[in-house]
């Protein structure tokens, strides 16, 4: 079915720019070629006019209004725009009485458009459920939020998922060509033409971050400007100075509840325990920049020292505390500095995630076996009765014994008697570390073996 050009074409006079740009057939629709491209499933089903109840999830300005628009345009449905920001399930149900009147009588299915639709809590996403299932309506989701997280299971399993990425540079200038030519088609015959210098136009590209509707946007305001102050007219194409004092500061994308917040989090802390120092300090920059609360990344910055870390560089947790510390101390900007150095540090330092791996092995088996009693030689015994029951008997201070250490006394349940979480790499300290816990063993062993168990004691060495 061909498109129809007349759909969505009311008067565009006081429309912005975003507007007036919206495209109105599949060949209009810049990006997505991953779905839209020639002889993709999904660019057929929209010519064929067969669309199916479906989730667009994509960040800010990647067409996923556009394309449900065009949904419509290809078939010959009736396209229900709806906001779950604004609206609610009473609107829904008027909706729905809406479809069914138009199916019955008028032999035509409708479609809904849910925009945000993760805005809607569970019960809210189960009220589409029964019309979606009957065919009343046919539901084209949008979130800037993972489905998998934001939508129930139910609705989930009953829509198809497609997935919109941020629009490339050479589309971004595409559109910035195009919404130009618009532009001059607009103004009168005898003003001269708006033209961009490249490098305008590529600082338009890096302000969007992927976003049609932003570039648009930006696009608009410089437009006004120009108008406002008199350079529309003049016969110089626009510079990057002028692009930049118009739009001032980019501000970065950043959502500090959705998926965004925990993709910086993961970037910063997987380039930290890659040891990539730039990469570690330019996630923490976007969080920064993008208003995230310092503290929630100090925590995190903390939580990396222990986990990636850990005894391979015992000062990593000293200095990501301390720049937890500083922080609250000093507040922004200047304590910002202090949890950058500790990204610095822990970027530096020796990895070991051991001992994370042994708290981890060691939780397991608490888990498993809750109920082991405690050794009779390790309890305590305060009373008499305690005594009597021989709690703590046989137990051997280990300060009075040669090389402060009872050999051949055992501290596990017999079920967990041989059991080994912590092992020691040669990364760092852990190295000193892993010598100091063979000799113990080798105490230990010998005791346990009928030895006097008596070995010379550690020697202090640099590393401590």
């Amino acid at each position: 079915m061909t498109p129809d050009p007349t759909l969505f074409s009311a008067s565009r006079d006081y429309e912005p720019l975003a507007a007036r740009m919206r495209p109105q057939s599949l060949e209009d629709l810049l990006g997505q070629d991953q779905l839209l491209g020639d002889g993709r499933p999904l660019r057929q089903a929209i010519e064929r006019g067969e669309v199916g109840s479906m989730v667009l999830w994509g960040p800010p300005g990647s067409g996923k209004t556009s394309l449900a628009r065009l949904f419509a345009n290809y078939t010959d449905k009736h396209l229900e725009l709806f906001s779950a920001v604004t609206e609610g399930v009473p609107r829904i149900r008027q909706i729905i009485a809406e479809a069914q009147h138009r199916l019955q009588y008028e032999g035509r299915g409708t479609i809904l458009f849910c925009d945000e639709i993760h805005r809607f809590n569970k019960a809210q996403q189960d009220a589409f459920l029964p019309w979606v299932e009957d065919g009343i309506i046919t539901l084209i989701g949008a979130t800037t939020e993972n489905p998998s997280f934001e939508l129930t299971s139910a609705l989930l399993s009953r829509l198809r998922v497609f997935v919109l990425q941020p629009l490339g540079a050479d589309d971004l200038q595409s559109i910035i060509h195009k919404a130009l030519q618009q532009i001059n088609r607009d103004r009168t015959t005898d003003r001269k033409p708006i033209a961009l210098l490249d490098d305008a136009t590529a600082l338009l590209v890096r302000y969007a971050d992927g976003d049609a509707r932003r570039v648009l946007n930006a696009l608009e305001a410089l437009v006004d400007y120009l108008g406002a102050s008199g350079q529309a007219d003049h016969d110089a194409p626009i510079t990057a100075d002028v692009v930049a004092a118009v739009l001032e500061k980019r501000i970065a994308r950043y959502d500090k509840s959705g998926e965004e917040h925990f993709n910086l989090i993961s970037a910063l802390h997987k380039a930290v325990r890659g040891s990539d120092v730039e990469g570690a300090l330019y996630w923490l920059a976007r969080m920064v920049e993008g208003g995230e609360d310092v503290l929630y990344i100090a925590r995190r910055v903390v939580r990396m020292a222990v986990e990636d870390i850990g005894l391979a560089d015992p000062r990593a947790l000293e200095i990501a505390v301390a720049a937890r510390d500083a922080y609250a101390f000093l507040g922004s900007p200047e304590g910002e500095l202090a949890l950058a150095q500790a990204v610095i540090y822990l970027t530096a330092a020796p990895k070991s995630n051991r001992v994370y791996e042994a708290w981890s092995d060691a939780q397991h088996a608490a888990r498993e076996y809750p109920a082991e009693a405690v050794p009779l030689h390790l309890r305590n015994a305060p009373t008499r009765l305690m005594r009597e029951l021989e709690y703590g008997k046989g137990y051997r201070y280990d300060h009075v014994e040669e090389g402060t250490l009872a050999a051949g006394q055992t501290y596990l349940p017999d079920l967990l008697m041989g059991s080994s979480w912590y092992t020691p790499t040669d990364q760092g300290f852990e190295a000193e570390m892993k010598r100091r816990l063979d000799h113990w063993e080798r105490v230990r062993r010998r005791g346990a073996a009928g030895g006097s168990g008596n070995e010379p004691g550690l020697a202090r060495t640099d590393a401590e």
